[in-house]
């Protein structure tokens, strides 16, 4: 007779103009089922260091660990979930660039220019403008965009130029979710990205931020990579 499945655990990992917080209607109700969940909280400095507070992140709940990110958090869990305790990965509107590729190049080949002409770069680092958020978010409420604004992370301005330090998605089974209306990264970008990685893939109906306008969608997704991955293991 096998044993109880036990249920994987989740770790976060957010863009830029963003913390952890930007999951938290993801995370209240898979707490609720029982899944471990935590957000990496990383400074959007470079991606190494990034990447290395998210194995860190990993340490922190049970295995085996399904990694979930959303734009540059792509990228991220693209290099952290190299990490042997890394059973699947969640891409969310995101990045996941090649071992010779960086979040810019990729976003260079499907350029968008919405919400990057809403931008300042002062004291060194790259803030989104308030009415940004229209192109950002513009599926919330003006409140929910407001609050975003207000709650933004903001990054270095070479954040983009680095490798991931990994190719997660090679190795890793992969989860895709394509916002149809981002004006963030491309849409067909994210296609890309997802046939590229052999991904199971999803379009929503939705801004760059589904995980906020349409975390019921999102929280489907993640079932479903942490079913495969729990049926994975018990074989």
């Amino acid at each position: 007779m096998k044993s109880t499945q036990t249920k994987p655990g989740i770790v976060f990992c957010h863009g830029l103009w963003a913390d952890g917080s930007c999951f938290s209607k993801l995370i209240v109700p898979l707490q609720a089922e029982g899944y471990e969940c935590i957000a990496a909280q990383y400074g959007l400095n470079s991606t190494a260091e990034d990447v290395e507070l998210t194995k860190a992140a990993i340490g922190r709940v049970s295995g085996p660990v399904i990694l979930v990110g959303h734009s540059y958090g792509g990228t991220v869990i693209t290099g952290a979930g190299t990490d042997d305790r890394v059973a699947g990965l969640v891409y969310i509107c995101a990045l996941a660039p090649d071992a010779d590729e960086s979040s810019q190049t990729q976003q260079s080949n499907f350029p968008t220019t919405d919400v990057f002409s809403q931008i300042d770069v002062v004291d060194g680092r790259i803030w989104l403008r308030r009415e940004g958020t229209k192109y950002f978010c513009g599926d919330l409420s003006e409140q929910e965009q407001q609050l975003v604004w207000a709650t933004q992370g903001v990054p270095k301005p070479d954040l983009f130029a680095a490798k991931a330090g990994g190719t997660a998605w090679k190795s890793k089974p992969s989860w895709y979710i394509v916002g149809k209306k981002d004006h963030t990264v491309h849409p067909d970008l994210e296609r890309a990205m997802a046939k590229r990685m052999g991904a199971t893939s999803y379009e929503l109906d939705s801004s760059h931020v589904p995980m906020l306008s349409q975390p019921e969608r999102v929280l489907d997704v993640i079932r479903a990579a942490a079913k495969a991955v729990q049926e994975a293991k018990a074989a």
